[in-house]
């Protein structure tokens, strides 16, 4: 009993310190000069049908120190899996902590709260139930800030994100939920 208490507790001490970094990131970020990034690119899993898929995001970014910025995102994501009978689509919310030498490129890792929805196609035979799951996934990326005003620049990002296997209920087996990402985006700083 003590054993499944303890496995309990991590996962909400995780999302609690999520949750108070952001706000710390978000506060602090809005002392500075904040950074909106619309952005559009491609996903690919690293198991899966291997087809990229669009997707789409928006952070806020800002310098915490002259080398160092905080960014916290939002993206939209999906793919297909087991011959489009399961559609896996993801919203990932996320917290980075970015190296930013030089001010062009940038390096570093973060943490992501990830809903995933597993939505089963209705022809399988017996029909298997769709349904949500949140995950804890953490990620390195880094990218290329082309300012082409003071206020405006092109953001090209890239980042891989790693979380643990999931179950698959088409087959019996786990599978590997990573993928890469990158994105073009467009700064707006305020």
């Amino acid at each position: 009993m003590q054993s499944q208490d303890s496995t309990r507790i991590l996962p909400r001490c995780l999302v609690g310190g999520f949750f108070l970094l952001s706000a710390l990131v978000i506060g602090v970020s809005m002392a500075n000069a904040v950074e909106i990034i619309p952005s559009v690119g491609l996903t690919r899993s690293v198991e899966g049908d291997n087809d990229a898929n669009v997707l789409g995001g928006l952070a806020i970014r800002g310098h915490i120190m002259p080398l160092l910025a905080t960014e916290v995102g939002v993206n939209y994501r999906q793919e297909s899996r087991d011959d489009d009978m399961l559609e896996v689509r993801s919203w990932p919310v996320t917290a980075s902590l970015w190296l930013t030498p030089g001010n062009i490129f940038y390096a570093g890792a973060g943490v992501g709260w990830y809903n995933m929805s597993f939505d089963y196609d209705d022809s399988l035979v017996p029909p298997l139930e769709s349904h949500t799951e949140q995950e804890f996934g953490v990620h390195l990326g880094g990218g290329l800030r082309v300012p082409f005003s003071s206020k405006a620049a092109l953001d090209l990002h890239g980042r891989y994100v790693m979380m643990r296997d999931m179950q698959d209920k088409l087959v019996p087996e786990d599978f590997d939920p990573d993928f890469w990402q990158m994105s073009l985006g467009l700064g707006f700083r305020f």
